[in-house]
């Protein structure tokens, strides 16, 4: 029995363990809600109790209600006005309950502060929930990981891990760290990173990143990075950032909000005087309609319509993918203007793919010999043309004797005996070159193709037309773009001809050619002359400085760290079509920012009124405004829906 009891105690102990912390983290989170409900409870019980219990009893309940209902919000207010040296909205309810109490509306008084705290929770809610979006992407790294040494396999943990490092990932497992498939072909979720559900095929040399799911296959991978510096991490970092920064809307709400306060306080005080003596009011009704006032010009619900909504809008982002790095980002997106793309790797695809093949009709091995040859070289054209003629058959590797390379303009080799030329029309002889096949290669170069040519002893043997080709999505990104009014133009360091050709095919607006990464940035600041409102969109180290001269930087999340780190908005996949997503977004956010204004400042005016005719009394008062303030929070939490 005893040897039974100790693993029994030890699961007691553990479970004990585990279970208080998670207790004391829902109270800390819930405390807001769970104080104001018990207020609400007392008030309730004191309200149903006033004829069966005395006086003093039932105040003290209501006393009771004040500090359970009351104490976060006072312990806010006061530690923010001594921190600012100004008052703030919490000192106005702070204010307006003990006004309430002092002239005998013990209950008034009770219910305002319950409500108060009721919003006051609901707003907690909302930051919360926008801090659960980090929690639930950081819950989703790994923390150890199987480490594969000497042929050995060690469980370590994940910031132990070093570049270099090899790791063995088996099907189901997330991947914990950055890194390139060495060893087996899978399939990833990538679903943390990019909000893309549908899975990605990964083969040998793949990049695979952390925090994403390995689905039907064990794959070794070789670390790149370190653990702290993974793109997960990155997007962590990010989203915080956005979090804890203010849009401009907030900032100047928060700045107005001092000023309206002790504006608020000297109506109230000229209100206690004024009526009784202007309009022959009571001393009673005087006091009773200052306190009114002191409740129903309180901006409770003008001061939450921003942030709520804000938060929501940058945890639905993160959550599909689009990382904002701050509210005003996310607040300035829809009234862009005019957006200036980078070519590539942005537009197109960022590597050259073989369009069209022409051949000398007696030349019928001229494909397995062209293939051959450019296996010998890593120039990303030869790339692409060895991936098309394996694509088309000349998959066997003859063998190439004396292969050189002359720079910038192609190579030369030997194979069955004969000498090859590969490379530019002036690098084989331009003008046959421009001659074959009754002059075609005019024709592509129109279209803005790269041409490669192949010569051997009797001439041109053959041409191949490569192009970096569009991306699948640019051009329905593009006309959506247009279709709002949004000016676009291409930005490219390649030369006229060929921009030309990709600004026709995307249905871009205008161009400009043989683009230095300076030039970018000189183009970005004439359109923000013609433009109020600009964006710039790219993936290189070459669009950083041209990124951080438009009003809104866009970085592509498969570009270089500095493009990542520059930018203002980050699309994690290569997902043109998410900049509309990104602005309409960002459109939502603002129509309901003004929805909660406008209907903020209508309520207040419309109290405030209502009370100066004595239409209005502390029991309506009090409902009408703090329940505008909840229905303000509601209305921004609409943005976390997808």
């Amino acid at each position: 029995m005893s040897a039974e009891s100790k693993p029994m105690s030890a699961s007691s102990t553990t479970h004990t363990s585990v279970g208080l912390p998670t207790f004391m983290n829902t109270l800390k989170e819930h405390g807001e809600l769970i104080a104001a409900i018990l207020s609400g409870i007392i008030i309730l019980t004191a309200w149903l109790s006033e004829s069966t219990f005395s006086q003093p009893v039932t105040v003290s309940l209501y006393v009771i209600a004040f500090i359970i209902g009351g104490f976060a919000k006072a312990k806010e207010g006061i530690e923010e006005t001594i921190e600012d040296r100004d008052l703030n909205v919490e000192m106005l309810m702070i204010f307006a309950a003990i006004g309430s109490a002092s002239i005998g509306y013990w209950t008034e008084g009770a219910v305002l502060i319950f409500i108060f705290a009721m919003s006051g929770a609901l707003e907690t809610y909302t930051m919360n929930k926008s801090q659960r979006e980090i929690s639930s992407l950081m819950d989703l790294q790994p923390e150890e990981a199987l480490r594969v040494r000497s042929g050995k396999q060690e469980l370590v943990h994940v910031s132990e891990l070093a570049v270099g490092d090899h790791i063995l990932v088996k099907a189901g497992e997330r991947v914990p760290s950055d890194g390139e498939i060495i060893k087996g072909n899978t399939s990833l979720d990538e679903a943390a990173i990019t909000g893309e559900s549908v899975p990605v095929s990964k083969e040998i040399g793949a990049e695979v990143f952390a925090g994403t799911v390995n689905i039907n296959g064990s794959i070794t991978v070789q670390i790149t990075k370190p653990s702290n510096e993974t793109l997960f991490q990155k997007i962590i970092q990010l989203v915080q950032s956005a979090q804890s920064e203010k849009s401009p809307s907030q900032l100047f709400i928060e700045r107005f909000e001092g000023t309206y306060v002790k504006v608020v306080l000297v109506a109230v005080a000229l209100m206690m005087f004024i009526p009784h003596y202007a309009f022959g009011w009571s001393w009673q009704d005087t006091i009773y309609r200052a306190m009114i006032l002191l409740v129903v010009a309180s901006p409770c619900a003008l001061v939450a319509s921003i942030m709520p909504a804000t938060l929501s809008a940058i945890s639905n982002g993160a959550r599909h993918g689009i990382l904002f790095k701050g509210g005003v980002h996310l607040e300035n997106l829809s009234h862009l203007q005019a957006i200036a793309f980078d070519k590539t790797g942005t537009l197109t695809n960022g590597k050259p793919v073989v369009t069209d093949t022409y051949f000398r009709s007696e030349t019928e091995d001229l494909l397995p010999v062209l293939t051959s040859i450019e296996r010998e070289s890593n120039h990303p054209l030869a790339q692409a043309i060895v991936k098309y003629g394996e694509t088309n058959g000349a998959k066997e590797h003859l063998e190439v004797f004396d292969m050189t390379d002359v720079s910038g303009s192609g190579v030369t080799a030997k194979v069955f005996g004969k000498e090859w030329k590969i490379g530019k029309a002036a690098f084989v002889g331009e003008e046959e070159a421009f001659r074959f096949q009754d002059g075609i290669a005019e024709t592509l170069a129109k279209e803005g193709k790269t041409l490669t040519f192949i010569a051997d002893e009797d001439g041109i043997a053959g041409l191949v037309a490569l192009k970096d080709t569009i991306r699948q999505d640019t051009k329905r990104a593009i006309q959506t773009l247009r279709q709002n009014g949004i000016y676009t133009v291409m930005l490219t360091g390649d030369h006229e001809t060929t921009a030309k050709a990709i600004a026709a095919e995307c249905g871009i607006d205008n161009y400009v050619a043989e683009c230095l990464p300076e030039d970018k940035v000189e183009q970005v600041k004439l359109l923000r002359q013609s433009f109020d409102q600009v964006a710039m969109v790219g993936d290189g180290i070459n669009d950083a400085p041209a990124l951080a001269t438009a009003n809104v930087g866009i970085a592509m999340g498969e570009g270089t760290d500095v493009a990542l780190e520059t930018a203002d908005v980050v699309l994690m996949k290569n997902d043109l079509p998410k900049i509309s997503n990104a602005l309409n977004l960002s459109t939502k956010m603002n129509r309901i920012v003004k929805q909660n204004v406008i209907f903020s400042i209508l309520v207040i005016m419309l109290l405030i009124i209502s009370n100066f005719l004595q239409f209005l009394n502390l029991p309506l008062g009090v409902v009408g405004h703090e329940g505008s303030t909840i229905l303000v929070i509601l209305n921004g939490l609409r943005l976390l829906r997808s």
